[in-house]
């Protein structure tokens, strides 16, 4: 029985099409790639998606097409769990809790964002209460990393 399969659409990167890509990879590769080797279906995959994340895909090496489509849904999953986490470092703020719980909290939010470096710490320095981001931004010697800038926020909080 030779059944005909609708041709696969190219994938672009959108978040939301792809369970669909990898579900129209999945049904494709069992009504016509039963006997091909792994690596060419790898390829096959690979050569329906454009972007980044194909190129990075190209470096590891899989046993299965199993193990090579659920990698492309986590790739995807994790990118959705940064748009995440940088949404809620943008909402973030100190307010009216102490330091080191805003410290944490701002920890966790980061963990994971785009935010890296002097942009991380910009971010940080804006969310603080004004009054101890005046005490940090008038010290002698201003800190560079975002540690420095987390042990100096708490130490003027506790004093």
């Amino acid at each position: 029985m030779n059944l005909e399969v609708a041709k696969l659409q190219v994938f672009d990167g959108t978040l939301s099409k792809v369970s669909g890509f990898v579900t129209a990879c999945k049904l494709y590769g069992k009504a016509k790639m039963r006997e091909v080797p792994i690596e060419e279906q790898i390829q096959w995959v690979l050569s329906h998606m454009q972007g980044g994340s194909a190129d990075m895909l190209k470096e590891l090496e899989f046993e299965t097409i199993g193990e090579f489509l659920v990698e492309i849904k986590k790739e995807f999953r994790e990118g959705e769990e940064e748009s995440v986490r940088v949404v809620k470092l943008r909402k973030l703020e100190q307010g009216g809790r102490m330091m080191e719980e805003f410290v944490q909290e701002f920890k966790r939010a980061a963990r994971g964002s785009r935010y890296k470096g002097r942009p991380l710490v910009k971010k940080f320095k804006r969310e603080m209460n004004g009054a101890i981001r005046k005490k940090l931004m008038e010290a002698e010697n201003q800190s560079s990393s975002i540690k420095q800038w987390y042990r100096r926020a708490m130490a003027l909080n506790r004093n």
